[in-house]
């Protein structure tokens, strides 16, 4: 029920592609898919997640590609001009 409340209030699924060097490879890079309801265009729950990374886990962030979407939408609905009655 929490997350309805959250798309209810203009929260949208979000989806984060992070590209990272290894830690013991550098010179190599890895990706990473973070999934979360989030705000755009802000992105304050991504936000926070990207500075946890940069304070706690070794790999240098290298980039990060978003894409979001809502997954509520207004009903979509188009009226009828005429009328067919069969029996």
């Amino acid at each position: 029920m929490r997350n309805l409340q959250k798309q209810l209030d203009g929260y949208r699924l979000t989806t984060a592609e992070i590209t990272y060097h290894l830690p013991d490879y550098p010179a190599l890079l890895q990706k990473f898919i973070w999934q979360n309801l989030d705000l755009a265009p802000r992105f304050p729950e991504l936000r926070g997640f990207l500075r946890f990374w940069e304070r706690n886990l070794d790999g240098k962030l290298h980039s990060v590609k978003v894409a979001s979407c809502e997954l509520i939408h207004p009903a979509e609905f188009r009226l009828v001009e005429g009328e067919i009655r069969i029996h």
